[in-house]
């Protein structure tokens, strides 16, 4: 009995020390207020999530079963209502300087100041008689080494005709009209490099590279005992440990399509991977309730699919639309979980084989930037004036 109860005490242990540990974690919200010139491309922002990756940190045994350490995360957020569209970003307390410091090398005209919680001007419970809301986390509809469709697609050498993919995005949001809300959260978590080895394999594997298989513990165990029975009677045979991978297919038979592939895989698993969850919540008057901003944000993720790459697609277990039986009583538990998800920005610490989507820098930066002078949503929040620095010389008392 205490073998078989082992497990679940573990489970337990590290499930209670977890949130305890959690709940000790310092957060600031900081409000990121917009210059209304910003020439900079996406990759100013790819710069900064680089950054943020420094939040990173190996955790030794003792941390983990004792302490109950996690890796640290950080939200981006993107919110759009009557009063307009802005940006927050939520970041442990700790590492407040470091990510504020990362984002004014970039855009030096920008302004961050630290803001009040805006999910508290909602109810704590919801839905509820006077509000409803409609939720959805995205997940990759290919696995994670496949890519998305990134900035680098939508630039072009003339100003003229760049695009920036997050006019779509705002563009939607600022349709929101009074006592209408939604809000797109990005959390990211750095990860280590473990999440590479899937895009090595998938390249081998397009490419017709034969790669070495790894020999299990047990299978190492048969090949010993093999050779022990054999022994009397013939020389032992071990399997070369130092295999080398086999040749790859010629590049040049692989079509066009195939060779983009390749590098699309191969840049993605070239940079820091984060841990992500992409959110979006609608939420407005029930009596009012309608579905058109929530089919507007779904067509904007759509422009970072393609067909041989990858894309978002609906998580199922996450979006608030259930099946019968108890279809109200499901739809309504749903509804409870996704806004208490989005208010307390926790990542699922506590799920067994949880795969969570990977995206990079790139993908990150795709996703949340700080639109360009080219972006020209209606209600978007910009700075009235640029605050300046005191003289160097200024004498101090």
């Amino acid at each position: 009995m205490p073998l078989i109860l082992l497990p679940v005490f573990l489970d337990f242990w590290l499930m209670a020390i977890r949130f305890k540990y959690i709940l000790k974690i310092k957060w600031v919200l900081l409000e990121i207020k917009i210059p209304r010139e910003i020439l900079k491309t996406p990759k100013a922002m790819e710069l900064v999530f680089a950054a943020v990756y420094s939040m990173h940190d190996s955790k030794k045994f003792v941390d983990i079963w004792w302490k109950g350490e996690v890796q640290f995360w950080a939200t981006f957020e993107m919110t759009g209502h009557a009063g307009g569209i802005r940006f927050y970003a939520r970041i442990p307390a700790q590492f407040r300087n470091m990510i504020e410091s990362a984002i004014y090398s970039q855009y030096p005209d920008i302004e961050i100041v630290e803001a009040e919680d805006y999910v508290d001007l909602l109810p704590a419970v919801l839905p509820n008689n006077i509000y409803d809301l409609w939720g959805n986390n995205f997940i990759l509809a290919k696995p994670n080494a496949y890519p998305i469709q990134t900035y680098p697609f939508f630039e072009d050498i003339t100003k003229e005709k760049r695009l920036d993919p997050l006019a779509v995005i705002m563009e939607a949001l600022s349709k929101t009209k009074e006592d209408e809300m939604s809000w797109l959260q990005l959390l990211v978590r750095p990860v280590d490099n473990s999440w590479k080895k899937e895009g090595e394999e998938l390249v081998s594997k397009l490419i017709g590279r034969k790669t070495k298989k790894e020999r299990t513990v047990l299978e190492d165990l048969g090949v010993f005992l093999g050779n022990l029975i054999k022994a009397p009677f013939t020389p032992p045979v071990w399997p070369d440990d130092e295999q080398k991978e086999g040749p790859a297919t010629n590049l040049g038979s692989l079509t066009p399509g195939e060779r983009d592939v390749v590098a699309a895989v191969e840049n993605k698993i070239s940079k820091l991977g984060f841990e992500s969850i992409l959110r979006f919540v609608y939420i407005d008057k029930a009596d009012a309730f309608t579905k058109s901003n929530v089919s507007s944000v779904f067509g904007a993720m759509r422009q970072f699919t393609t067909q041989h790459l990858n894309g978002f697609k609906f998580h199922s277990p996450t979006t608030t639309k259930a099946d019968p039986p108890f279809k109200a009583r499901k739809n309504y538990l749903r509804k409870r979980r996704i806004y208490d998800s989005y208010r307390w920005r926790f990542f699922p610490f506590f799920l067994k084989n949880n795969k969570l989507p990977i995206l990079n820098t790139e993908e990150l930066a795709t996703i949340y930037h700080f639109p360009t002078t080219f972006v020209e949503a209606p209600t978007l929040k910009h700075l009235d004036s640029k605050r300046g620095e005191p003289p160097a010389e200024l004498p101090i008392i």
